[in-house]
């Protein structure tokens, strides 16, 4: 199994839940570098073709296929989530609900014990019943095989009746000598609603246990033991039960889905507490940290920081200046250089004048090393020093944004505005806000100020057409993108974003020759520090277009060939093996994700996928027949 839904904490700097474009912080596991819902739309045409069954457990879609079964994430609206297929698969699936109801009751030869918790029999005992002995190890012996299923199934009548009238010590007791008659998995499920009664969840889960030994696909004991678990906070436990659970009953109780994506969120958040704490701070991928820098317009070097200026080795200007030649060189190793040369220049302190910049900077790489709190810091100590730089009030209006505080965004925003209303980075960033929000008027609206204050920008243009797809305007954006193309016929990003926009309108044959395009542009460009994103946006069309597994797991090494860290990469690969039921690869990928993430939301969130994709082989592993029925494309009761 995979996918749960992003967390709250999601990252500021995505325009939309799959396209990374300038300025954009890759979700760690999203596993579609595409625009918008593309993905989801693409796949749901997939299971179509294939005769495939698609349901929803939360954002999570989970199709089976008669190869097995796999889970992508919804990137639609949470309104949607929960929901199992159309309201024709809902009729069927109601259909067959009260089917299985009735073959359950004719199997058991009576009604199911919830039933019967909740409605118990209003019979009038019996003398006979009245008089029924107490069963001992002694009495049995003595007892045939037919008196003790009918004794069996007298103490079940009475034992739910006292349910019913809440004596559920009495219940017990009676439950327990049905046991004895009979060990049937109903009676340990009986017993077992008793202590939930109770609060006895250690008890629960044992009478659970001893039921789902007898019948391994029972549902109810299943769910109620997962309850039990997760009272005692073993939520790993607890979501195995849910999983097996929505398997089995074809993913058709709300609350059992429900209850899957809750558990997935508690254990991925148990987890990613104790990793957080032993983790230590480092740079996103080259990807990453290029993506984002390059979001900002590229300025001069203060007078004084040129790369012919006359420096001591031991200043802190020194160092500043250092600092800014590695970020120019765009690769992993420099911007570690990088980081570490900003420390120093404030350790040692630079010049006044440069004082402002130097912190600038050294918050910018706390930031992309995850340690918001002191990223913050330094922007506010670089505005106190300098007002003018409104380069630090934009990073710390987004980096508000990513904590969720839209409001301290907004003031910083303006802010930034009574220092220097002409400057374009603040438009173009102010638009970025707009457009997580889904206000896409206000957010073209300054992304068309942003291109019209510096029309040499590209990334405002590449915006400007991505706003434009998703208010609807499809003429209008590929108008935008081949203008941007005439242009800026030499920008690889440009190339890989229209590539992007037309794979979301399924014209594979186009979206790869535009991701060719921006592949063989980025190596000739820029040979130590290619962006690997059109790699693996290419994968993404080759398999999508012709199910080419082989040739899009080749791209996507490639690029982690190129950038061992690159999080869309290792996330696009766990994806791709999941849907080829390779587990277990996938779960080292999906793990390798959650090591990658920079943030307790982002972690959480591959942690999500990872604890996903653990219950799914658990599953396949403890019930085996199941995991042999989905895989021959068999139905599930």
């Amino acid at each position: 199994m995979a996918t749960p839904p992003p967390t709250s904490s999601a990252p500021v700097f995505v325009p939309s839940p799959g396209l990374h474009a300038p300025g954009a912080l890759p979700p760690t596991a999203v596993p579609v570098p595409n625009v918008h819902d593309s993905l989801w739309s693409r796949i749901s045409n997939y299971a179509s073709e294939h005769k495939a069954m698609v349901y929803t457990i939360g954002a999570v879609v989970v199709i089976a296929t008669a190869g097995g079964i796999y889970y992508v994430t919804d990137q639609k609206s949470k309104s949607a989530s929960g929901k199992a297929g159309s309201a024709a698969g809902k009729e069927k699936a109601k259909d067959k609900k009260k089917k299985d109801k009735k073959d359950k009751k004719k199997k058991d030869g009576a009604a199911s014990p919830e039933e019967k918790e909740v409605k118990p029999q209003a019979k009038v005992e019996t003398e006979e019943e009245e008089k029924l002995p107490e069963i001992t190890e002694e009495l049995l012996a003595t007892l045939s095989e037919q008196q003790r299923k009918d004794y069996a199934g007298r103490l079940k009548a009475k034992g739910n009746k006292a349910y019913g009238a809440k004596d559920y010590d009495n219940a017990i007791s009676l439950y327990s000598q049905a046991i004895l008659c009979k060990p049937d998995p109903i009676f340990y499920s009986n017993r077992s609603a008793c202590y939930n009664a109770l609060g006895d969840y250690e008890k629960v889960v044992e009478d659970c246990t001893a039921a789902i030994a007898l019948d391994p696909e029972y549902v109810k004991c299943l769910n109620r033991r997962s309850s039990a678990y997760e009272h005692l906070e073993k939520y790993s436990e607890a979501l195995l039960d849910s999983t097996a659970s929505c398997i089995i009953d074809q993913f058709r109780n709300e609350a059992a889905a429900q209850a899957v994506e809750r558990l997935l969120k508690k254990v991925a958040e148990t987890k990613g507490k104790q990793m957080l704490e032993g983790k230590t701070k480092r740079l996103p991928s080259a990807t990453f940290v290029t993506n984002f820098l390059q979001s900002f317009r590229p300025k001069p070097r203060p007078e004084g920081l040129e790369d012919s200026a006359s420096l001591d080795e031991n200043s802190g200007d020194y160092h500043l200046r250092k600092g800014l030649q590695c970020v120019e060189k765009k690769t992993a190793d420099a911007y570690e250089e990088a980081a570490q040369s900003f420390e120093k220049a404030i350790e040692l302190g630079t010049s006044e004048h440069h004082a402002a910049l130097a912190y600038n900077w050294r918050g910018t790489f706390s930031y992309l090393r995850g340690n918001s709190d002191a990223a913050l810091e330094d922007l506010a100590k670089s505005i106190e020093l300098d007002p003018s730089l409104t380069q630090s009030y934009i990073k710390q209006a987004s980096m508000r944004l990513e904590l969720g505080d839209r409001e301290g965004a907004s003031r910083d925003f303006d802010l930034a505005l009574q220092q220097n209303k002409d400057d374009p980075d603040i438009y173009y960033y102010r638009a970025q806000l707009y457009f997580i929000a889904g206000e896409f008027g206000d957010a073209a609206k300054d992304y068309q100020q942003s291109i019209d204050l510096d029309p040499d920008f590209i990334f405002s243009h590449i915006q400007l057409g991505v706003t434009q797809y998703k208010m609807g305007s499809i003429a209008s954006s590929m108008a935008t993108f081949r203008k941007c193309i005439k242009n800026f016929e030499n920008v690889p990003e440009v190339y890989n974003y229209y590539g992007e926009l037309l794979l979301d309108q399924q014209k594979f044959q186009e979206a790869i020759e535009k991701f060719d395009k921006s592949i063989e542009m980025e190596k000739s460009q820029k040979p130590m520090g290619m962006n690997v994103l059109p790699l693996i946006n290419k994968a993404l069309a080759m398999f999508q277009w012709k199910q080419d597994y082989e040739e899009a797991e080749t791209l996507c090494k490639t690029a982690l060939i190129i950038d061992p860290d690159c999080d869309i990469a290792v996330a696009t690969m766990a994806q791709l093996l999941l849907q080829q039921q390779k587990v277990k690869e996938a779960l080292e990928y999906f793990e390798r994700a959650a090591e990658l993430a920079r943030t307790e939301g982002e972690i959480v969130n591959a942690l999500s996928y990872a604890e996903a994709t653990r219950a799914q082989l658990q599953v396949q592993e403890k019930y085996p027949k199941l995991a042999e029925r989905l895989q021959q494309g068999a139905g599930m009761r």
